[in-house]
């Protein structure tokens, strides 16, 4: 299995690119941003490979960065998400853009990858919520710190939604747009209303 490429790049396209090592021209399927990550042609370039073999065909899929590849391994995984849908994904959002997505529950921004419909949106969101937050840039970026007001009526607000069951990402991102929306004057108990109704929209 192929796992890391180091060659000329001869050629980028529109979602691939043409990697020469030692005379042989391997054919590399990437993401948008991957792609742009990449130097131009003919520079020398280090590329993180995902191999994939069937009967009928061995299909390379690179990577500017390990973060990328570990995301793309994760969404193979969700039933309706081939290769092609995954790197539409992560043309369409980047990693750190994914675990902010996932924890907020945000389907709405899911569905801006080509390919990826309100059903599917669903899907990822539901069963990747629990792995999001230990995938690479995962730490801390489900909900930025910076993201809830200071003070301790938000972590109050949170604390009392994670004891009625609710997981932390989206416990956080609903207090956040709930305080963002009623200001710095919202009590706790305010917050905590205003923040169930964030959840179940």
């Amino acid at each position: 299995m192929i796992g890391r490429l180091t060659g000329r790049v001869e050629l980028l396209d529109e979602g691939r690119c043409l990697v020469d090592v030692a005379g042989v021209g391997y054919l590399v399927h990437a993401s948008t941003r991957s792609l742009a990550g990449f130097p131009s042609p003919p520079a020398l370039a280090a590329v993180l490979v995902e191999t994939q073999v069937r009967e009928d065909a061995i299909t390379l899929y690179g990577f500017a960065d390990a973060a990328e590849r570990e995301w793309f391994r994760l969404l193979l995984t969700v039933q309706g998400v081939g290769a092609k849908v995954a790197l539409s994904i992560l043309s369409a959002l980047s990693p750190t853009e994914l675990i902010a997505a996932i924890g907020a529950g945000d389907r709405a921004r899911i569905t801006r990858a080509p390919g990826v419909g309100p059903k599917l949106a669903i899907r990822l969101l539901s069963e990747l919520r629990e792995k999001a937050g230990a995938m690479p840039t995962g730490a801390g970026i489900a909900m930025p710190a910076q993201a809830l007001p200071q003070g301790g009526l938000a972590d109050d607000a949170v604390s009392a939604l994670l004891n009625l069951g609710y997981r932390r990402p989206e416990a956080a991102s609903a207090v956040a747009r709930a305080a963002e929306a009623m200001g710095e004057a919202a009590s706790v108990e305010a917050l905590i209303r205003a923040g169930l109704k964030e959840l179940a929209r």
